[in-house]
């Protein structure tokens, strides 16, 4: 596929969609859909034009990105118009959703005439507004190189894992190291905090040591301001452990660090900080030997 000329579509703008449909906006011409209204601003000063449904946007496609909450606010759209507007193509989904209906979205894409790519990305709103996702591809491999040069504008990195189905398998094993060493620096930031240490000190030696890494470097400073913006929201996070867990049980891993960070999300949610930074989990920790 030239990538010059190719028609591309967007359905869902929030934290990780805006930005992507915006990376997108600069390099391809893009029809846009999203549930509110108020994120088309940014996109329509970018050139994109805002469909008027899911369907609207497909028709006037040649490759469309889903990017929405979960499988429900997928199934939402898959209507017949939307089914109509698919023939010759190319849906690709960044959503994390459980590999079973990863298939049966692929089933439907296909029994329409069109093709599915299966590509979960790995990365927050800040590697999203920067184009420095890793998207793991998974479907007709023959497919996924055709649609490389479309992605490139959202991704560092693009790897092809295999049939639908092994992108997101990937996508969990990546991140249950990632809510794993959220929790974690949560945990040091408040055992810190707790002894009563200057954290900007406690930070400047983290980040100074082989322990730093681009992730961190990004999530200190916004806890030690403790802006709770979201990048990765908790309620993102705590619906990536269960997929985890749901993955986990399907071929009987033992995933002891998931459950108990997923209790901490799960708590987190609960508390009302679903909307807030996944490092809000800060939060549920109490300050000092005072608060227990």
């Amino acid at each position: 596929m030239s990538p010059v000329g190719t028609r591309i579509g967007f359905i869902g703008l929030g934290v990780m969609g805006k930005p992507m449909a915006l990376n997108l906006a600069r390099h391809f011409p893009i029809t846009v859909w999203n549930r509110s209204s108020s994120k088309y601003a940014e996109l329509e000063e970018a050139g994109a034009g805002v469909g008027t449904s899911p369907s609207h946007v497909a028709r006037e496609s040649d490759v469309i990105f889903t990017m929405l909450f979960d499988a429900p606010a997928i199934e939402a759209i898959l209507d017949d118009d939307f089914s109509n507007a698919l023939r010759s193509k190319i849906l690709v989904n960044t959503s994390s959703v459980p590999v079973e209906f990863s298939q049966q979205l692929a089933g439907y894409v296909s029994n329409a005439g069109g093709h599915f790519i299966e590509m979960p990305v790995s990365g927050s709103k800040v590697p999203a507004e920067r184009g420095e996702l890793v998207g793991m591809m998974a479907g007709d491999r023959d497919v996924a190189e055709r649609i490389r040069p479309i992605v490139e504008p959202l991704t560092a990195a693009a790897v092809y894992c295999g049939p639908v189905g092994s992108g997101l398998k990937t996508k969990y094993a990546i991140n249950l190291y990632l809510v794993a060493i959220t929790a974690g620096l949560s945990e040091s930031m408040n055992l810190a905090r707790a002894q009563g240490l200057d954290l900007e000190a406690f930070s400047q030696v983290l980040s100074a040591g082989p322990m730093a890494s681009p992730y961190s470097n990004i999530k200190l400073p916004k806890m030690l301001k403790q802006d709770w913006s979201a990048q990765a929201a908790v309620k993102d996070c705590y619906n990536s452990t269960l997929l985890i867990q749901s993955a986990a049980r399907s071929v009987g891993a033992w995933t002891p660090i998931t459950d108990l960070c997923g209790s901490l999300y799960r708590q987190a949610h609960e508390s009302g900080l679903g909307e807030e930074d996944m490092t809000a989990i800060l939060k549920l920790f109490p300050k000092g030997p005072d608060k227990q």
